[in-house]
């Protein structure tokens, strides 16, 4: 679970329905023909410029921004370095029953490739080409947040233009102005809150997440070779320590690695 997202959330809303509430009641903020604008406008554009099954697939993305299941930097090393003190001892194709049970699907695909006796530079072909699809298709996600978030500020403006005419076209009715002004001012508040509260933010965390995971992915592919080159497992660990930052670069622990169906 990521409590950085849940804080930034609950804490943020809790701040702008307080600040709403010390100027006034609330019910002033709650507007339905602003959120037909501005939340229906931003999610039907969104159809039009995305397929269908990518925008209904944003609630499984959504998962991402606020629960990781990737195993830390220092837990794939460790698996790594142990994988490499196994080859050592027994040769690779001792690797492949704890490799089947792997929960991992990249880092078990990459050590079968190794313990079938492909060749160092097709696994390499093989493992970047679907490091490079996985970073396709998280950008796809990070793109349809992005999308919505230059697109809800938008249909603010535009139902605050609705808004304006409206009252100009019923000066002669004082009642009239009022809601109209409301609709007017109400939608660009919300578009520029779904934008900068919601949207753009949440790109920027599955933004994060994916840097997260390609790391990860390419401390598993020069794991994985360096232990097809039959390096010396304290090599193999200092070697992939490089990828991390000083601060965290902790001696690992040799533990088995995760079983399938088992979280990491």
């Amino acid at each position: 679970m990521d409590l950085a997202s849940f804080l930034g959330i609950f804490i943020g809303m809790g701040l702008f329905v307080w600040a709403m509430a010390m100027g006034g009641s609330l019910q002033g903020f709650l507007n339905v023909p602003a959120v037909m604008i501005t939340v229906g406008g931003t999610f039907t554009a969104t159809l039009i410029n995305y397929p269908f099954w990518q925008v209904v697939s944003v609630f499984r993305v959504l998962r991402h921004v606020f629960f990781s299941r990737s195993l830390k930097p220092a837990e794939v090393i460790a698996i790594l370095v142990r994988f490499a003190e196994k080859a050592r001892r027994e040769g690779l194709l001792a690797l492949e029953d704890e490799a089947a049970q792997l929960n991992d699907g990249f880092l078990r695909k990459g050590i079968q490739l190794v313990v079938d006796g492909t060749d160092p530079e097709l696994v390499r072909n093989i493992l970047e080409t679907e490091l490079a699809f996985l970073e396709d298709r998280h950008r796809a996600g990070q793109g349809l947040f992005e999308t919505m978030g230059a697109l809800s500020p938008a249909f603010g403006m535009i139902g605050t233009l609705i808004g304006l005419i409206q009252m100009l076209g019923h000066l002669d009715k004082p009642e009239t102005i009022g809601p109209s002004m409301a609709t007017a001012l109400i939608t660009t508040f919300y578009g520029a809150m779904m934008a900068n509260f919601l949207f753009i933010p949440i790109a920027g965390k599955l933004r994060v997440r994916s840097s997260e995971e390609t790391l990860l992915k390419e401390v598993e592919i020069e794991g994985i070779l360096s232990i097809q080159s039959g390096d010396n497992p304290r090599i193999v660990e200092e070697k992939l320590k490089a990828f991390l930052a000083p601060s965290m670069r902790v001696p690992v622990r040799r533990e088995p690695p995760p079983r399938a169906g088992e979280e990491g």
